[in-house]
Order: structure tokens, then sequence, then C-alpha cells
């Protein structure tokens, strides 16, 4: 009977093991797009987020002739209507794609919005893109509440000389107060 042949490993280091599971949750989040032109080995799942609406779907709206049921059927319910105008309908979507150690990059962006005549007909339909969107300035004041201005002597000893109800002589008195000798 021949003999096995016995296959030696060298023994699992704790650098080798640490190696080998850092390659497999940074390949964890990652897919293969081989297909995909310009696409690395490995990318990140892209994401839809918010209500996408379709061209097929947005040709079938006449504007004057379709109404907010017409609208509604076709498209779904809007993502948003206007703040100060209930005749506005928006539609807003993105693609998305995490990358490593970054938050969600925006790929993609588009709203379409629907306005509607006071009769409830549709009177324009807009469609908007990242070129036509407005940089909004931050602003990085902090309103000051009052009594937060205290310096850390004050919250230290500020309290001192104040005293509790029921402490230090003041009691309650009144129907259904405990009597001092029931205590």
């Amino acid at each position: 009977m021949p003999r096995p042949t016995r296959i030696s490993r060298a023994p699992a280091t704790p650098v080798r093991t640490a190696l080998a599971l850092a390659a497999l949750l940074a390949a964890g989040g990652c897919s293969w797009l081989p297909s995909v032109p310009g696409a690395g080995l490995f990318e990140s799942p892209r994401q839809l987020r918010g209500h996408a609406v379709e061209e097929e779907a947005l040709a079938q709206i006449t504007p004057g002739v379709s109404s907010r049921a017409d609208v509604e059927t076709l498209l779904g319910s809007p993502s948003a209507t206007g703040t100060f105008d209930s005749n506005v309908w928006y539609y807003m979507s993105s693609v998305t794609r995490q990358r490593p150690a970054q938050t969600l990059q925006v790929e993609e962006q588009r709203v379409v919005a629907v306005t509607f005549t006071a009769n409830g007909t549709v009177e324009d339909i807009r469609r908007f893109g990242p070129e036509d969107a407005r940089p909004v300035q931050v602003v990085q004041r902090i309103t000051p509440a009052p009594g937060n201005d205290r310096t850390l002597l004050q919250q230290l000893f500020g309290n001192i000389g104040r005293l509790a109800p029921g402490v230090g002589g003041q009691t309650n008195t009144g129907p259904g107060a405990p009597s001092p000798t029931t205590r």
C-alpha cells in the first residue's frame, strides 16, 4: 500500500491572518464590473436614491391636456411639492456610489418639476441637473443662548448658598404636608 504524501503548510502568523482579514474586508463591499467601460475591476455598487422618472413616462404627459391624476398615474407621487406653491411637483433622484473611507459620492442627479395651472392641468415640465444648482453659503455663526456664558468658577461655585426646598429650616406648610414629628 502506498504511503500518503504529507503536505506541509507554513504556520499562520498573526501578521498573515491580519492581512488576509483586511483583504477580505476590503473586497467585501466591491463587485466585479468587467462590462462597464471606464470602471476598474472592483467598484462599489451604484445606488439609486429618490424617485427616478423615466423619459418614456414624461413623453406621455402633454402640457395643457394632462391632469394631476394623469401625472400621478404615470409618474407616481412626487418627492416634494412647492413650499409656497402646491401647484409644483418635484421628482428628485440621484445615483450614488460609496467610496472606501469617504462619504457617498453623487454620480448623477436629476430633478423634474411639473407645474400645474389653477384648474389642475399641466402647464410646464422642467428638468434640472447639477449644472442648474446654485451654491449655498452655510452660516457658521452660533446663536448665543442666555445663561450659558458662565466662567468655570461661576459654574463650580454658583450654587453655594442656595438651598433646596425643605432643607435648612424651609418646610411645607399647608394641608397634606407632613408634620415634623412624623418624619
